[in-house]
C-alpha cells in the first residue's frame, strides 16, 4: 500500500522506492509518539505521500546535466556586451549594498563574513544585499531598451 502511493506520485522509478524506505524510517521515529487507537494505515500513507512529494521538490531542485554551458564567459575580465546594462544598474547601488550582493550571491559568502567586510552585522548584510537584490529587480530588465 505504501508503494503504491509512493508510485502513484512519482512513477515506477526508483525514487518511489526511495520514499517508500523513508516512509519506513520516518514512521519508525514516529510510532512512540502515535496515539493508541490511531489508524495506522491512514498514517502510514499521509507519511508516504509526504515523502513522495519531498521526492518531488527535490527533484525540481537538482541540476541537469547539459553538454554545453549556456553562460558566456567574459573575455579579458570583461562583462559581455549584453551584460554591461546589467553591470551599470549594480554600479547604481549604493555602496554597502553593491559589496553585499557582490559578496553573498557572486562570491557565495555567508553573511556573516559579508558584515565583516563590510562592516555592521550579519542582519545588516542580509537586508542590504536583499534590498540591494529587489532594486536590481526593479531597475534591470534583461532585454529592456530603454
Amino acid at each position: 500500500m505504501v508503494l503504491r502511493v509512493c508510485r502513484a506520485v512519482l512513477g515506477p522509478t526508483a525514487t518511489a522506492e526511495d520514499a517508500w524506505s523513508e516512509t519506513f524510517l520516518s514512521a519508525l521515529r514516529a510510532y512512540p509518539e502515535l496515539r493508541p487507537g490511531s489508524d495506522v494505515e491512514a498514517w502510514l500513507v499521509t507519511i508516504a505521500h509526504r515523502k513522495a512529494l519531498d521526492q518531488v521538490r527535490a527533484e525540481s531542485r537538482r541540476a541537469i546535466p547539459t553538454e554545453r554551458v549556456p553562460e558566456v564567459a567574459c573575455e579579458g575580465g570583461l562583462p559581455a556586451a549584453e551584460e554591461r546594462d546589467l553591470l551599470d544598474a549594480v554600479k547604481a547601488l549604493p555602496l554597502k549594498q553593491r559589496q553585499s550582493v557582490a559578496y553573498h550571491y557572486l562570491a557565495g559568502l555567508p553573511y556573516a563574513e559579508v558584515a565583516e567586510l563590510v562592516g555592521g552585522s550579519p542582519e545588516a548584510a542580509r537586508r542590504a544585499a536583499a534590498d540591494g537584490v529587489a532594486t536590481l529587480r526593479k531597475t534591470y530588465r534583461r532585454g529592456d531598451t530603454r
